[in-house]
């Protein structure tokens, strides 16, 4: 009893250090403040505007901004703030949800192949040379052609392009774990291989797969801005930032409308710098390799 008090205290005594370590580090929580304000205004954004991001209003296309809309309208007179809240919502979701698959995916591929090794290594190893050996962005570009635009579509693409990382990393870790004491322990007490690599191997490699996780979002929003501003990522109906921009790619816009995509440019580039900034201290905090 006294000895789980005690780890009680030595894990809690470790958050508490790390959480100060983070909170020294004025880019990780300038970085962070920048991802609460945009993620909570795109969370309240039925509260923060009264427009509907699909509201067409052709009395008052391409108006500048104005009292009754901050950031002026569109071509076909929609609100671009309200636009801009609610395509954060779908471009976060896709960048997070991508990054979270893929580090699902790379995590249980890492656990097998790092704890059992053979064959089944051999194969894994050989697989993720090959998805590396393509540029991500050419392998997200050839799945989206097979397999169509749409937002869950994309998800998908993202995840089985973004494992392979996570997977490097956990099989790493697994190599130098699975000869520590506490699992020869673990074997000594008939604790199965399962429950030996996911409850307690798996736990202490999750640290650099979480670093992992805050950079690749970063990566996959850009990757969604960019393939929807081609027209090759989600359905144009639904507002993302790069959606908002692609409806402003002409010349005659870009010179006399900068409102219509000089806003979602902004968003786009500070909530990456955010999870970048907030990515590095967690680096710095996690990993134990730092």
């Amino acid at each position: 009893m006294e000895q789980a008090v005690q780890l009680k205290k030595q894990k809690s005594s470790l958050a508490l250090r790390s959480w100060n370590k983070l909170r020294r580090n004025k880019l990780a929580m300038a970085g962070f403040s920048i991802i609460a304000i945009m993620s909570l205004a795109a969370i309240l954004a039925p509260l923060l505007t009264s427009y509907s991001p699909n509201q067409i209003d052709l009395a008052n296309r391409a108006k500048p901004p104005s009292w009754e809309h901050w950031m002026g309208t569109d071509k076909i007179g929609r609100d671009v703030f309200a636009r801009l809240l609610y395509g954060a919502r779908i471009s976060i979701l896709i960048g997070l949800s991508g990054a979270l698959g893929g580090a699902v995916i790379g995590s249980i591929l890492g656990c097998f192949s790092g704890y059992f090794g053979g064959w089944f290594d051999k194969i894994m190893l050989r697989v993720s040379e090959i998805f590396m050996t393509f540029p991500q962005i050419v392998l997200i570009l050839i799945l989206v052609v097979f397999l169509g635009q749409g937002l869950f579509n994309l998800i998908f693409i993202f995840a089985i392009t973004g494992w392979t990382g996570t997977y490097r990393l956990v099989r790493g870790r697994f190599f130098s774990l699975r000869e520590e004491s506490y699992v020869e322990a673990c074997r000594a007490f008939g604790i199965g291989e399962i429950s030996i690599m996911f409850r307690h191997i798996l736990p202490n490699t999750l640290s650099p797969v979480i670093v992992s996780v805050t950079l690749a979002t970063a990566g996959f929003i850009l990757a969604e801005s960019g393939l929807s501003f081609l027209g090759l990522g989600v359905p144009s109906g639904i507002p993302t930032w790069g959606n908002i921009i692609n409806a402003a790619k002409s010349v005659d816009v870009i010179q006399n409308n900068p409102w219509l995509w000089l806003p979602p440019g902004l968003a786009i580039s500070l909530f990456v710098l955010g999870v970048n900034f907030f990515g590095d201290g967690l680096r710095d905090v996690l990993d134990p390799n730092q």
